[in-house]
């Protein structure tokens, strides 16, 4: 089927391309015989504006940037969905590289989105870092913000889980529960860990309690890190009721050492993680209690918050997503299940 052509109406209406096109997009002085002619043949040959066309001949593309920063995990995508998903809504395509850590990448994929004419940039990121992202910003004059990623200029705006409140939310459901005697596992030299434990600290604190050991074990994100520092509180004798786990992967690790102990959980030590790992890869199981980060929340706040920005709303600095805490087995007992909600959310 033929595609018909701004070209076609001027055909069937008598008239050059010129006149055409000011009467259809409702600019230009002419007659009012020539422009119900025009607007006639556009009907009769159901024209549909090429919109691409018509947003760069306003300067605009419709189309918003989005650049990957060594994000393919399985965390980053539920960011890249909530963005994705909400530009689509708005009717704003996107066009996506990916730079990894490769600096030729990165400028290649500058140059490729400098050559597109993007009306603004997304850089999403890995979340979890030592270190904020180096801005590219200043590379470019359209809006950048970035998403689960934090940038080393505060004139950026960036968009995260709030760690502080996920810790606060761990920390709160454990002293509900009647916890007072409460270790902390988590990772160490990272943006991440330190947001969850401030916030789990400081709500400790406001109910008159320290964490046990008086500090976090720190050491990485894997189950195996979970278990072995777990397997430490119990040879040092230390005595503890329940563990706030810097992740998922950590509580699980930590979950099989006091099960192969005859630690009974949550009896005798309750155990709660960041992540809902179990909600992400669709396990509808729920064994951890644990705080959900919204990652999707996440990109979808970024990707209005860009299409704002293109309009000059732009504010800069951190932007938190809230957090709300999943309730499972680890601190509710066996077989828990609310009716109210398949995942226990609160």
């Amino acid at each position: 089927m033929k595609t018909i052509t701004l070209s076609d109406v001027a055909a069937v209406a008598h008239v050059d391309l010129s006149t055409a096109s000011r009467v259809l997009r409702g600019e230009g002085r002419v007659s009012t015989e020539t422009r119900r002619r025009i607007l006639d043949a556009a009907e009769r040959l159901d024209y549909r504006p090429n919109a691409q066309a018509q947003f760069l001949a306003r300067g605009i593309s419709k189309t918003v940037g989005v650049l990957t920063m060594n994000a393919p995990g399985v965390f980053a995508m539920p960011v890249l969905t909530g963005v994705t998903t909400t530009l689509g809504q708005l009717d704003i395509a996107t066009l996506l590289y990916d730079a990894r850590t490769d600096s030729g990448l990165l400028r290649e994929s500058v140059r490729k989105f400098h050559a597109r004419r993007i009306d603004g940039l997304l850089v999403l990121g890995a979340g979890l870092m030592r270190t904020p992202i180096h801005s590219i910003s200043s590379g470019f004059d359209v809006p950048v913000a970035y998403a689960y990623a934090t940038s080393d200029d505060p004139a950026d705006a960036w968009f995260m889980p709030d760690g502080e409140q996920a810790g606060r939310l761990a920390a709160k459901h454990l002293i509900d529960i009647g916890r007072r005697r409460i270790a902390h596992i988590t990772s160490k030299d990272d943006i991440g860990a330190r947001d969850r434990a401030a916030g789990f600290r400081a709500t400790l604190a406001t109910a008159g309690l320290e964490m046990v050991s008086a500090a976090p074990l720190e050491g990485d994100w894997t189950r195996l890190w979970g278990g072995e520092a777990t397997r430490r509180l119990l040879d040092q004798g230390v005595d503890f009721d329940a563990i706030f786990c810097g992740n998922d992967q950590i509580a699980l690790g930590a979950y099989g050492v006091l099960r192969a102990a005859g630690v009974s959980v949550p009896d005798d030590v309750a155990l709660v993680g960041v992540d809902n790992w179990e909600g992400l890869v669709g396990n509808g199981d729920p064994l951890l209690t644990t705080v959900d980060p919204n990652l999707l929340g996440v990109g979808k706040s970024a990707a209005r918050f860009l299409t704002a920005a293109t309009e000059g709303d732009y504010t800069p600095g951190a932007h938190y997503e809230p957090a709300s805490l999943v309730l499972g087995e680890t601190t509710m007992g066996s077989g828990y299940r609310t009716t109210s909600d398949p995942e226990g959310r609160i």
